[in-house]
């Protein structure tokens, strides 16, 4: 299992000293309560620590670059208690490289009404000072995620929570990197890309390797090591002879074993987070990689199929972003297929050849054994399983040669009306929000691919954030779309994000 840091956040205080020690003293006692109620309430994914106020430009500028050089801070958050000038953080903010969440908060919930004079006017006073905050932003053109509410409510923890995730998840595309085995499929435009621009946008390394270096490492696992993992899959799956040969079934079993083990080996010794794959270059695999690779992005790391590792490195980062998360449903690759078109039914059944991540499926999961016309290889073994229904978020990051478009897609995971016997793979069925039309249009419109990164777990608020972090166009596609409004909304964009 692919572990990550235990990363914590930094609570930045902002005041003056305009209205003496006693006036500073209390803001340093309302900061450090606020943090303890945050770390106290179960709705935060990561420790808040607290840190003394700023209210100069050079203890803002050096508490910035601090947490720039701390590799367990993965983002600031900051409170303008009192009135702060805003020209004291410029420098600290033009130096700072990481998240920053603006919590636009105040200590007391209500006006005190009988005792309110100007002193507590002139302590309290996040309604002005958060203004002049928020200015500088603006001014500086600075991203930044901004969250108002009474620090209290268990809506704005869970709201600062959830962009937590985020900021863990743009911090840790910096360390992303992504195996390629063998190259894309040929022909194909939409999981090309440009990989020097994605590192220097996203911090993506994406290396290719020969397929046959590969098969080297696959071919080194001993048999005790593939009979010890093969016990697993029996013991956790339920088994789906459906006539076939006991032995020969457990061999090909065997067989992705083998793979599973070789390919981990591979990406821990070679310090790989996902890995591709294209089942027109095999070299001396025996199978295409099916059941081996559904268990690594269980396991955590990312996946692409047919050489797309622009959805790779987006899976092993929604995977990072809802890592630990309780009750978690699933993420996963997912490639469209094909439509339900009767009224009132509509939707896009998932799947693909093989490689759908078990996190994902509802119930009982099961290893079958097809045969595949692509890859001219044995069958391979693969699990197999239906996923759960509920909302979710689609993801496709494309490359339009001159930018990356994120396209975030809300849709509803629903059962199949009517079971698929002769279906060898797993799958999703899906409507994508407002409806298929005008979804499946806007998709289309936006260049979407047919390869996604999926999550029940995460929002489109949140992959909106990460892709603002980043600096890239996203575009939603949710309740609210018309194509209409969709498309003044590509041409803003075309103008906005132009280089």
């Amino acid at each position: 299992m692919l572990k990550m840091k235990d990363y914590e956040f930094w609570f930045c205080t902002g005041s003056q000293d305009l209205y003496g020690d006693e006036c500073l003293a209390h803001v340093a006692e309302h900061a450090q309560k606020i943090v303890e109620a945050l770390n106290a309430s179960g709705n935060l994914p990561y420790k808040i620590l607290w840190k003394p106020t700023l209210i100069t430009n050079e203890l803002i500028r050096k508490t910035f670059n601090e947490a720039n050089t701390d590799e367990n801070c993965a983002g600031v958050i900051t409170w303008m208690h009192t009135f702060s000038p805003a020209k004291s953080w410029i420098l600290g903010l033009q130096e700072y490289r990481k998240p920053l969440l603006h919590f636009h908060t105040q200590f007391n919930q209500e006006i005190p009404y009988d005792t309110i004079d100007m002193d507590f006017m002139n302590e309290n006073q996040s309604a002005h000072g958060g203004r002049e905050y928020g200015h500088i932003f603006s001014r500086l053109g600075m991203e930044r995620k901004v969250v108002v509410g009474f620090w209290a409510d268990a809506d704005v923890q869970k709201e600062i929570g959830a962009w937590m995730r985020t900021a863990v998840g743009v911090i840790e595309s910096s360390h992303v990197r992504v195996m390629r085995v063998a190259d894309n499929m040929r022909n194909v435009a939409v999981t090309e890309g440009d990989k020097v621009e994605a590192q220097i946008q996203f911090g993506w390394e994406v290396d290719a390797y020969p397929i046959a270096e590969i098969t080297d490492a696959v071919n080194t696992v001993s048999r005790a090591d593939i009979d010890v993992l093969l016990e697993e899959y029996y013991s956790k799956y339920e088994i789906l002879l459906e006539g076939r040969d006991e032995k020969e079934f457990r061999e090909h079993a065997a067989v992705q074993a083998g793979i599973e083990i070789g390919f981990e080996r591979f990406l821990e010794a070679n310090n790989y987070q996902a890995v591709v794959t294209h089942f027109g270059d095999l070299g001396g695999l025996k199978q295409l990689p099916g059941l081996a690779i559904q268990r690594l992005m269980e396991k955590g790391y990312g996946f692409g199929a047919e050489g797309d590792w622009k959805t790779a490195a987006m899976v092993r980062i929604m995977k990072i972003m809802t890592q630990g998360m309780k009750d978690a449903k699933g993420t996963s690759f997912m490639e469209d297929y094909t439509y339900n078109l009767v009224p009132g039914k509509e939707g896009i059944l998932q799947a693909h050849m093989l490689e759908v991540c078990p996190s994902i499926a509802d119930g009982r999961i099961s290893i079958k054994e097809q045969s595949l016309s692509m890859g001219d290889r044995e069958d391979p073994a693969r699990l197999v399983f239906t996923a759960k229904a509920g909302p979710a978020v689609a993801v496709s990051l494309i490359d339009l040669g001159d930018r990356f478009r994120m396209i975030i897609n809300d849709v509803d995971c629903k059962k199949v009306e009517k079971p698929m016997p002769n279906l060898p793979v797993a799958a999703a069925f899906w409507t994508p929000r407002p409806n298929l039309k005008t979804g499946a249009e806007a998709w289309i419109l936006a260049g979407g691919a047919h390869h996604t990164a999926f999550s029940y777990d995460l929002t489109a608020e949140q992959m909106g954030d990460w892709a603002a972090c980043m600096g890239i166009e996203a575009v939603f596609i949710d309740k609210d779309t018309t194509i209409r409004q969709f498309k003044n909304e590509l041409l803003w964009n075309s103008m906005a994000y132009r280089k």
